[in-house]
């Protein structure tokens, strides 16, 4: 039933042979890959607003276009730069392959785990800023926010199992329609506040936030500016996942970082400028994009579009996350940095393990921060600026030692990125510290450390396993050791004897063991064992305490069994299976519990027997198949 609700819900498997088809257009991979920087708009003004307002009150209006300005000009460094990356290793992967490739191992791992917090935190913050315009429309739902943005984030999750180039269609239609709107108002707003009436502009609720009258300082602007660089988030993305474009992927890749840093310039930048003229008040109630609207459109149906495309683009925007950080984990397992299983495609072939864990993970921070992106915001833009300097760095390093044609201009461009990302990071770091940046920076060196124990684990396992080829011919594959059988039996019935026989087609060395749990309860089984023609021993041992496992346990470990040091010792598990999946609910499996009791014991091998109840050939309507 959970195969045929699953396939319902994400859809047909798809053959290896499809993943060519399930690459996506710029037109597709832009929304998909860039939702997540255009989406900052929705909040990056109102996180300037948060740091200036309380402080110096009116006047933050006056240098919200200075702020905005230096990172747009970040993000127009970022984007020539990471187009330099997509060139340069056009099989993904982005920062962490860059690090990795050209600085050292470490800083590889530093980026990959620093993305890792980086997107958990994209899904976090985008849904709860979804979230926060849904509830800015409809402040009855305030209370209910946590619960809305899980409910998102399960969304999230099932279109993106769904498989890649589903998932971009998908997602695609909130971004453009996102743009659509902000545009609208952009263009609106700025003709309307030429000769605005104040007396229009409403009055915004102001209870959770003073109006100051500090002096402007270097320290406030650039508490500011850390804050408005959530703007730049994302732009990794697109770097990241270079070959679920489709072919020639690293020109479609390249065409879509000009196209999303225009769109960022475009909206953040407008966005900004009427916040200028609008001054709308930083509040978890009403975001500044609602205050806006109101203010140009009034309550009406445009206003409820906006929130409504804003909304759910910010919900989106998270699966710019879904896109990277599972194609991002997938090439760190492949280099034994992180657990196997995320380099494996599901059956829509994408990485289905790590879309799992971004979600898991996501929901976990919505619950311990109630789904308020204010308090998100401090953890967020430390992870992707330290990936940002990184990248720089290795780039640079890259072309000083390489020295391609053409290489002094590329180094220059990404030594001005390693330098200005670098100010930036510090910047973060100290200005949010206190405000949980702190978090992140203890998380990471964490996530690398125990990248590395995962990587010695299986260079471990790897070592222990590996025969070199010149020993291949000198060793022989006959058996050097003694093999034992035990099968443990509750009673004698079909299925034991069935097991018998073929416990006795492997070896001669079988024995029948049972555990008496009451006294006595074990006679009738030992004349019924006596009426059976053959010379298999049955042990039986008893267990004042009811245990099934340790008995078992004991004589295997014991002088008593007949094997030697050295020798295989098989348990056989009889296990029969009824014809109705929920019916195994009804009996012991007491099989499944000595199995797992034995995976640790050496020269042990757990073998299960399946029967199916239908196909025993002994039983009392089949007396004329009973063994003679």
């Amino acid at each position: 039933m959970f195969s045929k609700l699953a396939r319902r819900v994400l859809g047909a498997r798809l053959a290896t042979s499809q993943l060519s088809g399930e690459k996506y257009s710029v037109f597709w991979g832009l929304p998909l890959l860039a939702s997540d920087a255009i989406s900052s708009v929705a909040y990056a003004v109102d996180e300037i607003l948060w740091a200036l307002v309380p402080a110096i009150g009116l006047l933050s209006y006056f240098w919200i276009p200075e702020i905005a300005g230096v990172i747009v000009f970040l993000l127009l460094v970022l984007t020539v730069s990471y187009r330099q990356i997509v060139d340069a290793y056009p099989g993904g992967g982005g920062a962490y392959i860059v690090a990795k490739d050209n600085l050292k191992t470490t800083y590889g791992l530093i980026v990959g785990a620093s993305l890792s917090v980086d997107y958990i935190l994209t899904v976090a913050v985008s849904v709860s800023a979804g979230t926060a315009a849904i509830t800015s429309a409809f402040p009855s739902l305030f209370t209910h926010r946590v619960g809305i943005a899980i409910t998102i984030i399960v969304l999230l999750i099932i279109g993106n199992l769904r498989g890649v180039k589903e998932s971009s269609r998908w997602f695609g239609f909130p971004t453009y329609a996102f743009l659509a709107a902000i545009i609208v108002l952009i263009v609106s707003g700025i003709m309307k506040g030429g000769n605005v009436d104040k007396s229009d502009i409403p009055s915004f609720p102001v209870s959770d936030v003073a109006f100051g009258t500090q002096a402007v300082t270097i320290f406030l602007l650039l508490k500011a500016f850390s804050s408005g660089c959530a703007a730049v988030t994302g732009v990794e993305a697109i770097a990241d996942a270079v070959p679920n474009f489709k072919d020639p992927a690293p020109k479609n890749a390249k065409i879509a970082y000009v196209l999303l840093a225009f769109a960022v310039f475009i909206t953040f930048g407008g966005v900004a400028y009427l916040s200028t003229i609008y001054h709308p008040v930083p509040s978890a109630q009403q975001t500044v994009i609602s205050q806006i609207a109101s203010a140009v459109f009034g309550k009406g149906i445009i206003f409820y579009s906006i929130q409504a495309t804003t909304a759910l683009l910010l919900a989106m925007a998270a699966n710019t996350a879904f896109a990277g950080f599972p194609t991002l984990l997938s090439i760190i397992a492949q280099d034994g940095y992180a657990p196997r299983q995320l380099a494996i495609r599901g059956h829509r072939l994408n990485f289905s393990n790590g879309i799992a864990v971004l979600g898991l993970m996501a929901i976990f921070l919505i619950i311990v921060f109630q789904g308020d992106t204010h308090l998100l915001i401090p953890l967020y833009a430390v992870g992707v600026f330290t990936s940002f300097t990184l990248a720089q760095f290795g780039m640079l390093a890259r072309w000083l030692r390489m020295k391609p044609k053409g290489w002094r201009h590329k180094a220059l461009i990404n030594g001005i990125g390693a330098v200005i990302t670098l100010i930036t990071v510090i910047i973060i770091g100290i200005e949010k510290f206190t405000s949980g940046a702190w978090i992140v920076l203890l998380l990471i060196p964490l996530i690398v450390m125990v990248m590395t124990r995962i990587k010695e684990h299986y260079n471990s396992v790897a070592k222990q396993l590996d025969i070199p080829n010149d020993r291949l011919s000198i060793l022989s594959l006959e058996a050097k050791y003694d093999h034992h059988l035990v099968v443990p039996i509750a009673s004698l019935n079909g299925l034991v004897v069935l097991a018998m026989r073929y416990a006795r087609s492997l070896t001669p060395n079988v024995v029948a063991f049972h555990v008496e749990t009451y006294a006595g309860e074990a006679d009738k089984l030992r004349k019924k064992w006596q009426l059976l023609d053959t010379d298999i021993p049955l042990v039986i041992k008893q267990s004042p305490y009811r245990e099934i496992v340790g008995p078992l346990v004991e004589y295997i470990d014991s002088e008593e069994h007949a094997s030697k040091p050295g020798d295989m010792i098989t348990v056989l598990l009889p296990q029969f299976i009824v014809s109705k999946g929920w019916e195994m609910a009804l009996h012991n499996n007491t099989s499944i519990f000595i199995a797992n009791a034995l995976f640790d014991k050496r020269h042990v091998v757990v073998s299960v027997l399946p029967f199916y109840l239908e196909d025993l050939p002994i039983g009392r309507n089949k007396r004329e198949n009973t063994p003679q």
